[in-house]
């Protein structure tokens, strides 16, 4: 299948950015520089919805630093405690924030069902792994502690994000049932869309679809090599979850896909192992798509479909 045509035309208009000097390519950019473009880039796909309420916090990390958080309820507070995803974003590490992932989660909260709880982990490279798996296990352990407080069911949580998000989300899944003293929220479910599952190789897809997609196999690079303190570290399960030893018990798993992603295969790969080690699996794919169609409902008219499709799933198991 083709990209579709609206995004066809969306990739050609940010090619000729670049042609024409307007734009640089995120490897070709400081971290600095390359936060401000993808935060400037996050208006073009979409608009918050104002009918969402959020409220702004902060939670406590293990070293005393205070993580931004944001919380999103969509519709009238209901009695008792109320099932919560807790969602990270993308930005390999390196960009992104609760703003530009701020559309998203209003929209999948917008969808009912559940609370929404994000967490600005810190970025590289002023934070290298494993501060983000460390930030995120925190936010969880935060959940268990305190959520009550705010009327969120810590029992009732799915882990979810997109990209790297994805991949945080899956490892702290592993965590739940590998290391249970470290994170002490056992989730319900994980919804894992595109994710980084092994940064260690290039896969076909990397190849492929190595430029002209939205995210660069290079940009990809860019991202590991600010976010690893050594070669080593990206052979560490935390950060290439396809590269642990067991996967068996974990929490159900919704992992999505696109067809024009260089992260296609090791998403593919990372389920493939997921249903051989027992667990239960949801697989979907978006053939027509790029990296990062979840956050361009104002770009896509399918992707409202997708949000109320990944919303289902988790309240179905919720």
């Amino acid at each position: 299948m083709a990209v579709l045509p609206e995004l066809q035309a969306f990739l050609e208009l940010a090619e000729f950015g670049r042609l024409t000097g307007k734009s640089r390519a995120m490897h070709e950019q400081t971290p600095q520089q390359a936060r401000i473009d993808f935060e400037a880039a996050s208006g073009f796909l979409d608009v918050p919805l104002d009918h969402v309420a959020c409220e702004d916090f902060t939670i406590a990390a293990r070293d005393g630093h205070r993580l931004a958080a944001r919380l999103y309820r969509a519709g009238q507070a209901t009695d008792g405690l109320q099932s919560v995803m807790l969602y990270f974003h993308g930005g390999g590490y390196v960009v992104g924030s609760l703003d530009s992932h701020d559309a998203l989660c209003r929209r999948l909260a917008a969808q009912g069902g559940f609370s929404l709880l994000t967490v600005d982990y810190r970025l590289a490279p002023e934070w290298r792994f494993p501060t983000p798996v460390e930030d995120a296990c925190d936010a969880g352990n935060w959940l268990v502690r305190e959520g009550a407080g705010l009327g969120l069911d810590a029992a009732r949580t799915v882990l979810a994000g997109d990209s790297v998000g994805a991949t945080l989300a899956t490892v702290l899944a592993l965590i739940a049932v590998r290391e249970p003293e470290e994170l002490k929220l056992l989730p319900k479910a994980q919804v894992l869309v595109y994710p980084v599952t092994d940064a260690t190789c290039h896969r076909a897809s990397h190849r492929d679809f190595a430029e002209g997609y939205l995210l660069e196999t290079p940009t990809l690079d860019w991202f590991y090599a600010h976010y690893a303190r050594t070669p080593e570290d990206l052979a560490d399960w935390r950060c290439s979850p396809l590269l642990a030893q067991d996967l068996s018990g974990v929490a159900p798993a919704l992992v999505y896909l696109a067809g024009y992603d260089p992260l296609h295969d090791e998403g593919l790969a990372y389920a493939e192992r997921l249903r051989a080690a027992g667990n239960d699996l949801t697989l979907l794919e978006q053939p027509g798509m790029t990296h990062d169609f979840l956050r361009m409902a104002g770009l896509l008219g399918e992707v409202e479909a997708i949000h109320n499709e990944v919303a289902q799933w988790v309240r179905s198991h919720i």
